[in-house]
């Protein structure tokens, strides 16, 4: 039986499926909290589409951060319509001639969904971005390879760097990244876009809450975004004791193309809701990345000539902040 038989025969059934996949899809992780998507549902079918006007002119020019954000979002439908029973039926960039629109999914095949999907599902909405240290306790090895296990399900490689010269690197890459940015007026005034101050009603961006005051320096240090500007903004939850680094990982890909990039952004979204399934937190860290130079050379020197797209900390933290999405009627169209 073809999709769009299901969707009629099921009806209302199937048109809740598949607003909640819209529902949960906005809860994806998003660079900046930018949450670059719109959605259509019509004829049975969800279009997942990039806006691009709230893609980063200068940080991100070709899109990949865009995309990979995404396709974070494309995987969260795709569990999500799998939580409902229903096997999604995914095109990935389908038309050359849209370039904005990153995927279709339509209802496939019924069928129960396994443990593993119902344990994912759960996580959507209490998986939290972390922008601070971790606490000194160690994520299991066991962890980390089942989280290597779930990105390689979906494309990409999640390497986990365990030379302490290679995490030097990249925490070195990164200050030097961040210091060069933010001594970039045009890159600053881009990244204040989507820095929150106190008490805003935006439901983008980052909230002047979601990161500390003032934060524990981890060894080697990791520079964060400084979204506060010189402000004094920031939660003062105590840092005592997160000054870990934590687990730092790459996620690559064997090439660098757009398909490449949406590929990436749900291996991302699979492994972050398994971490989190197991009580962990992620942190990102991509200034590095937005830098070509920089991220040549570690294609050329840390990732045997694979692509980075993301490097990510991960341990276990006390963060309780709360994030903030776009309502879904602000995203949605349904005709």
């Amino acid at each position: 039986m073809k999709s769009t038989q299901f969707t009629a025969h099921l009806g209302g059934e199937a048109a809740f499926a598949l607003r909640a996949a819209v529902e949960a899809a906005v809860r994806a992780p998003s660079v900046h909290n930018t949450q670059p998507w719109t959605f259509v549902i019509e004829d049975g079918e969800i279009a997942l589409r990039a806006d691009a006007d709230r893609k980063l002119t200068l940080s991100d020019p070709a899109g990949r951060e865009l995309l990979i954000s995404c396709g974070a979002a494309l995987f969260t439908v795709r569990l999500t319509l799998r939580g409902f029973g229903y096997e999604p039926l995914v095109r990935v960039l389908p038309d050359p001639d849209r370039p904005s629109l990153v995927a279709t999914v339509r209802l496939g095949e019924r069928g129960e969904p396994d443990e593993h999907t119902r344990m994912l599902r759960a996580e959507i909405e209490r998986r939290r971005t972390h922008r601070a240290g971790f606490t000194e306790l160690p994520v299991p090895d066991r962890l980390v390879e089942a989280l290597v296990l779930q990105a390689g399900a979906e494309g990409a490689k999640l390497t986990p760097v365990r030379s302490p010269a290679a995490v030097r690197v990249l925490a070195a890459l990164t200050c030097a990244a961040q210091d060069v940015q933010s001594q970039d007026r045009a890159f600053s005034l881009e990244g204040i876009r989507w820095a929150l101050p106190p008490d805003s009603s935006r439901k983008d961006g980052v909230p002047a809450g979601s990161y500390p005051r003032e934060a524990e320096r981890t060894s080697p240090h990791f520079a964060q975004r400084d979204y506060a500007h010189g402000h004094p903004w920031g939660n003062d939850n105590d840092q005592s004791m997160s000054a870990s680094t934590g687990v730092v990982v790459l996620l690559t890909t064997r090439g660098d193309s757009r398909e490449d990039w949406v590929a990436a952004g749900q291996a991302m979204q699979r492994a972050l809701l398994h971490a989190s399934a197991h009580g962990t937190d992620a942190a990102f860290h991509t200034q590095a990345l937005e830098m070509f130079h920089l991220r040549e050379f570690l294609r050329q020197e840390l990732c045997s000539g694979d692509y980075p797209q993301m490097i990510i900390r991960l341990g276990f933290s006390f963060d309780e902040t709360v994030s903030v999405r776009r309502p879904v009627a602000e995203v949605l169209q349904e005709r």
